[in-house]
């Protein structure tokens, strides 16, 4: 592959060309020649009766569970996919505006992150969102492909590298050698099925409802994958036996018991994907190890666990949540000797 060159400003002037990582909880968008400008919650709130986006990204997420009857704050992707069409081209064209205010209002080519596994009929539908939202053109990479060019692997050798993208809806296990996927591995499991393992462990053990946003909070704050690490927080719910509002302090220990479930998921994905590969890219992998990636890959010790169950080692990349879109925009700084990684 020919040396790839680092973004430039000059670009900015002579182009409105973008690349996006469409995720399931966060949607980033790197414009060409100024880098990684935005990087949001994947959520949108519409007017109920007229449909119209009035908020998309944090201030949307702000009013998830607490929306009245006049505004409805959805989620418009799961499990990696679209799900609600009209509300992701709403979100979208929200994103864009904001991408691209201070640019020329050109309607933007836009590279944009699909999972390696995509079904026809679900290219067509982020194609279709992409539109609509106001791209020109729309250009599809596996997201396997653009989190390796975020890492710096050298993706074109012959020399065999495994990722593990552990994102919001899915995890991705991809091997990746000669500018393709040699082989992959996909589960639905990720970040939002944590949250949601969580928010049902508190109700069981603490009789306590908790939302998916409070949920998600003390997986970021005392969410662990080993007992070595101990910590607590309050956390405040409505306790569903007698109706009230409540306030516990957890472990990091209980949400130890309560990931139990999806990590062994991805632990067993992991195993799977190295089951499928071939040879004599195993051999490398043994040497070289294994990249974790997306945001679940910041949970705490779960690159130690996946060391101990794989016997391999295992690097956290830096940036995890923004190697794929940062990735992606290599590739569309370096276009033309990139094409070979696109989706045909």
């Amino acid at each position: 592959m020919p040396r790839l060159r680092i973004p430039g400003l000059f670009g900015s002037f002579l182009s409105t060309s973008m690349a996006i990582d469409l995720g399931t909880a966060n949607t980033s968008v790197y414009v060409q020649g100024e880098g990684l400008v935005l990087e949001e919650p994947s959520v949108v709130a519409v007017e109920t009766g007229s449909g119209v986006a009035v908020a998309a990204g944090r201030e949307a997420k702000a009013m998830v569970g607490r929306t009245g009857s006049a505004l409805s704050a959805v989620r418009p992707l799961k499990d990696g996919v679209i799900t609600n069409a009209t509300a992701t081209e709403a979100m979208l064209r929200l994103f864009f505006e904001q991408a691209l205010r201070k640019r020329f209002t050109m309607r933007p080519k836009v590279l944009v992150c699909v999972p390696s596994g995509i079904t026809e009929v679900e290219v067509s539908a982020v194609r279709s969102a992409l539109e609509r939202a106001g791209a020109r053109e729309v250009l599809l990479v596996p997201e396997p492909l653009a989190a390796a060019m975020g890492v710096g692997l050298p993706v074109e050798t012959a020399t065999g590298k495994m990722l593990v993208d552990i994102g919001g809806g899915t995890t991705e296990i991809a091997v990746i050698s000669l500018s393709g996927i040699s082989s992959n591995n996909s589960i639905r499991v990720g970040g939002d099925e944590m949250d949601e393992a969580i928010a049902g462990y508190l109700k069981k053990r603490f009789s306590l409802l908790v939302g998916e946003s409070s949920a998600e909070r003390v997986k970021i704050r005392v969410g662990t994958v080993t007992d070595t690490y101990d910590a607590t927080m309050e956390v405040s719910g409505l306790d569903f036996v007698n109706g009230i509002p409540k306030t516990y302090r957890i472990r990091s220990l209980d949400i130890l018991e309560a990931l139990k479930e999806p990590i062994a998921a991805i632990i067993e994905a992991v195993r799977h994907g190295l089951e499928k590969t071939p040879p004599e890219l195993a051999s490398d992998i043994v040497d070289r190890g294994i990249v974790l990636t997306g945001g679940g890959a910041l949970l705490r010790g779960l690159d130690e666990l996946l060391m101990s169950e794989t016997g391999l080692p295992i690097r956290v990349a830096d940036n995890p949540m923004a190697c794929t879109v940062l990735g992606a925009g290599v590739i569309l700084e370096n276009l033309q000797a990139c094409r070979n990684l696109l989706v045909s």
